[in-house]
């Protein structure tokens, strides 16, 4: 075979295919993740919810300190882990929680988040080390809400979204992740176009680009130092667009800050598969393999597959979203579509 037949091949995806993955290197692409579950989970919140109280009634109730072992006891053979940032913590300890405010859909609230650089905050993250080293698990990525306005104009916001995730980037460095993401902040729909006297243009979406991108430089220097990439996820405002996504990363161009696609967190139908061939090059580490029941039609193998051809050698994160099972369920489903797809 020529070497432009061989280049053809692998551009396009079609490159001849390595030995079989044995059974054991599957299940080693794979990552529990506790977002499909949080229902099960213990929280600061009073508010009721019949969802989670059904959910607990069926399955009981956790902590994160509970998820390795239910990791190990629902899907055999996985010991890689994505946790989310919003369960970290012992709800019962103030003492490990910051208050700040959160601004969503024009409302701000206040809200109280886990601090790791808080003494009785790390104390915790020790026990979930401990945790994890006595079950034979890993946390490999961190879905992370709390560092956010890295695009903000405002320069104390943006300083403000540094600060907290290098705290979080120095405390899960202590659990062994590899990745944690970051979102960028800004306008939760990210500005177009406007119209202009000559071709259209979209300054104010290049500025919030400007920002976001100055403040990803910083956290993939202190990524870097600490071991744990900074990763953009398909999520709300600018890197809704895979496009704005790349467009940052090339900016950054640093081994510490790539991309981490979620296979479902599109704006329209059209992103679901040529949205996710556009980030592959740029993920090397983290995705979510997603079902959302907010597309009809959604390929769960084929996304598998645009990954693999584009030799991602990272972890699928079984990131279960919404439809005809609970979460539990659902997560259970990927974890067989995906190993099929492997």
């Amino acid at each position: 075979m020529t070497t432009e037949r061989r280049s053809f091949l692998a551009s396009t995806g079609l490159a001849l295919s390595a030995r079989p993955l044995t059974e054991k290197e599957k299940l080693s692409r794979i990552a529990s993740n506790s977002w499909p579950i949080r229902q099960l989970f213990k929280t600061r919140s009073t508010r009721p919810s019949p969802q989670s109280d059904e959910m607990k009634k069926k399955y009981g109730t956790l902590t994160m300190l509970d998820f390795p072992q239910f990791t190990k006891d629902t899907f055999p053979g996985v010991y890689q882990m994505d946790l989310f940032s919003g369960l970290f913590g012992d709800t019962t300890d103030e003492s490990m929680y910051a208050k700040s405010e959160m601004t969503f859909n024009g409302n701000t609230r206040t809200v109280f988040e886990f601090d790791p650089s808080l003494p009785n905050a790390r104390k915790w993250l020790d026990k979930m080390g401990a945790k994890q080293a006595a079950s034979g698990t890993k946390c490999h990525h961190i879905s992370n809400n709390a560092p956010r306005d890295l695009a903000d104009p405002d320069p104390a916001k943006r300083r403000a979204g540094i600060d907290v995730a290098k705290k979080w980037l120095d405390g899960v460095a202590i659990l062994g992740a590899k990745s944690m993401r970051v979102n960028s902040g800004g306008p939760r729909i990210a500005p177009g176009a406007i119209v202009t006297t000559d071709y259209p243009k979209a300054d104010d979406l290049a500025k919030l680009l400007g920002y976001c991108i100055e403040s990803l430089k910083e956290l993939a220097d202190h990524g870097g130092r600490v071991g744990v990439k900074v990763t953009l996820e398909n999520h709300w405002g600018l890197t809704a667009n895979p496009m704005n996504i790349r467009i940052m990363l090339d900016e950054v161009n640093h081994p510490y800050c790539e991309a981490s696609p979620d296979f479902c967190n599109w704006e329209h139908e059209y992103h679901l598969y040529h949205g996710l061939a556009a980030l592959a090059p740029y993920t090397h580490t983290t995705v979510h393999a997603k079902y959302w029941n907010r597309w009809k039609e959604q390929d769960v193998r084929r996304s598998v597959k645009i990954m693999t051809a584009a030799r991602f050698q990272g972890v699928f994160a079984l990131e279960y979203e919404d439809g005809p099972w609970d979460g539990v369920e659902g997560a259970k489903y990927l974890y067989k579509e995906v190993l099929a797809a492997l």
